[in-house]
């Protein structure tokens, strides 16, 4: 009888994880208008574009973080398909989430759902495609503080409490402290099933 060796793939000791996420492709049929959209919402360049078939934008040393690429036989995706949520995207300040909130609105670009998470305030938009993009700030100035409140809070209310994007920006120009714009409220318990079929 014939004997097969067989062979056992052990874990490696050292786990190398990669030390950055470096950038998204996005496949449309409405280049021109995605591509423009990007350099809108995230104040991008175009870092190399090629016939108008292909473009790589950035905003800041990387050579690219959002490539589009011009795909004119593509077919929509249905509504409630599987595959990526939403891109999210952080700023350094409050007052740069409210500053980029007031530019895009003034462009006729607003977003469809504001919340307080709890680890970020978060303002939702979608593209020309119906891609997600989330524009967020921390609420905590350190990853400890972030896993503590996800341990002791966020198991509750893991989508957090929507806000009323025009109020939030009035309370940060009249000078509300950030401190008491981070925090969520305290709204108890919520069905994650129910809230998520609502975003």
């Amino acid at each position: 009888m014939e004997q097969h060796a067989t062979s056992t793939v052990s874990e490696p000791a050292v786990v190398t994880s990669p030390a950055r996420l470096a950038h998204v492709v996005i496949r449309t049929k409405q280049y021109d208008a995605v591509v423009a959209w990007y350099k809108l919402v995230l104040g991008a360049r175009v870092q190399f574009e090629a016939s108008g078939k292909i473009c790589f934008l950035t905003y800041d040393d990387e050579h690219h973080r959002i490539a589009v690429v011009d795909v004119p036989i593509l077919v929509d995706r249905p509504p409630m398909a599987t595959g990526v949520d939403h891109i999210a995207f952080a700023y350094d300040s409050m007052a740069d989430l409210v500053d980029t909130y007031e530019r895009l609105k003034a462009a006729s670009v607003e977003p469809y759902w504001t919340i307080n998470h709890g680890p970020t305030i978060s303002f939702y938009y979608r593209d020309p495609d119906n891609n997600q993009i989330e524009l967020q700030v921390d609420n905590f100035a350190t990853n400890e503080e972030v896993n503590e409140f996800l341990a002791a809070e966020f198991p509750t209310n893991p989508i957090g409490v929507e806000l009323d994007p025009e109020e939030f920006v009035a309370m940060f120009r009249s000078g509300v402290p950030e401190a008491e714009l981070r925090k969520r409220p305290d709204i108890g318990p919520i069905d994650i099933f129910e809230a998520s079929r609502t975003i």
